[in-house]
């Protein structure tokens, strides 16, 4: 938990820089209308050279690239970026961009580490181009721009893993160039995404993780009601990142605000502009679930399990485990057990495909051992909660197991 909150830290080091505040200092009044005109650093003085992602041939192939890539249309994408690729050889754009298609197959299935060799590979070649343009420009505005973007990729990579030492060794890397990015960018569109992030998560994480004080101290104080504002600056005028600043709206709504129609909002314009995207669909199920719109979480999670038996693209294994998790529980709860123990068996096939055990074979047997006993197959009940508990612990299923092992699930 400790290397968790560390690498939380560093990520947010990485997206906002926090160059202009010293730390502990109190952040800039966030009392100010939803709009930027009020941030104190919004006159930042502009970048010596101009940044390649101004020029028309880099926004539109970029633009019509990333619609491709989380239309999940890989090959289209690739397209585009590799015309960037070649119009720029020596500049880290091309291979940045092409490196998103790999992190993209990497967040469809995050138990598949198939592809995080090539990934780590391409944010290399990333890096080396950065390094050669700043060894002729120490202040180039881009080499500092995916510079930080590349290492802050690999943090990311590299936290999912559980790997901290190499998640806050990427993060220290960063910090010097997402600073210098921070210092002379525009406070606007996409722009101000990474510095919405960073207000946003330092202001909460210390309600939402107490360990996390013990390095946000070293960080300047954040402001949630400011990082909304820039979050929503670049979901509306960003070109690159909007659909990133969407997401994250939604995320933050759904995890920390509590706020059901605020994170159904913003889903829906993920859904609108991305309609084949199976991640950003995934999510609007569990949205409804968790607040208990079931009859609209049951036709979303039936529409995954559909698409990904019909072989769409990114609707892969592991979306079917999700969908069928989650189509299970309902079954489970409105007492159709013989169609719950239909999905469940499909999980638990689903969930043999994996190398290590993952909270969806958890809660699988889990819910196993609830239906059997709901049938009063209390030996077979048995058998699933005592599996549960010679795994290592998910959402909570060693405390459900141990209580239906001594009480049985009653339904």
């Amino acid at each position: 938990m400790v290397a968790r909150a560390v690498a939380v830290a560093v990520s947010l080091l990485l997206l906002g820089g926090g160059a202009h505040v010293a730390p502990g200092q109190p952040a800039a009044d966030s009392s100010a209308p939803d709009s930027l005109a009020s941030d104190s650093s919004s006159a930042a003085p502009a970048p010596a050279r101009p940044s390649i992602l101004h020029t028309p041939f880099v926004q539109t192939h970029g633009t019509k690239g990333l619609d491709h890539l989380y239309g999940m249309r890989f090959a289209q994408a690739k397209a585009h970026f590799d015309r960037i690729n070649r119009r720029y050889p020596d500049h880290p754009v091309g291979p940045f961009l092409q490196g998103l298609n790999l992190w993209w197959t990497l967040m469809l299935d995050l138990t598949d580490t198939s592809h995080d060799a090539a990934f780590i590979e391409q944010m290399r070649t990333v890096i080396d181009r950065c390094n050669a343009l700043l060894d002729e420009d120490a202040d180039h505005f881009d080499a500092a721009l995916f510079k930080a973007a590349a290492h802050g990729f690999l943090a990311r990579l590299h936290s999912n893993r559980s790997r901290w030492w190499k998640t806050i060794r990427n993060g220290q890397k960063a910090i010097n160039y997402v600073q210098k990015v921070e210092a002379v960018a525009p406070k606007r569109g996409d722009y101000v995404f990474g510095s919405g992030m960073y207000d946003y998560y330092v202001a909460i994480l210390p309600g939402e993780y107490s360990l996390s004080k013990a390095i946000l101290w070293m960080l300047p104080d954040g402001d949630k009601a400011r990082g909304l504002r820039r979050l929503r600056e670049a979901a509306r005028n960003g070109r690159y990142v909007r659909t990133e600043a969407i997401y994250f709206l939604a995320k933050v709504h759904y995890l920390y605000e509590d706020d059901f129609s605020a994170s159904r909002r913003w889903v829906e314009r993920l859904r609108e502009r991305h309609p084949d995207n199976p991640f950003f669909h995934m999510f609007e199920g569990r949205i409804h679930a968790r607040w208990g719109r079931w009859g609209e979480a049951r036709s979303i999670f039936a529409a995954v399990l559909e698409r990904a038996q019909a072989g769409a693209p990114g609707y892969n294994a592991h979306m079917e485990e999700v969908a069928r998790l989650y189509l299970a529980r309902d079954r489970l709860y409105r007492d159709q057990y013989r169609e719950a123990l239909a999905h469940l068996a499909e999980l638990e096939q689903l969930t043999q495909r994996d190398s290590e055990t993952t909270k969806y074979r958890v809660l699988g047997y889990l819910y196993q051992g609830m239906v059997y006993d709901a049938l009063g197959r209390r030996d077979l009940a048995m058998n699933r909660y005592r599996k549960v508990l010679r795994m290592e612990d998910a959402a909570g299923a060693h405390d459900r197991a141990d209580r239906y092992l001594g009480e049985p699930y009653a339904g």
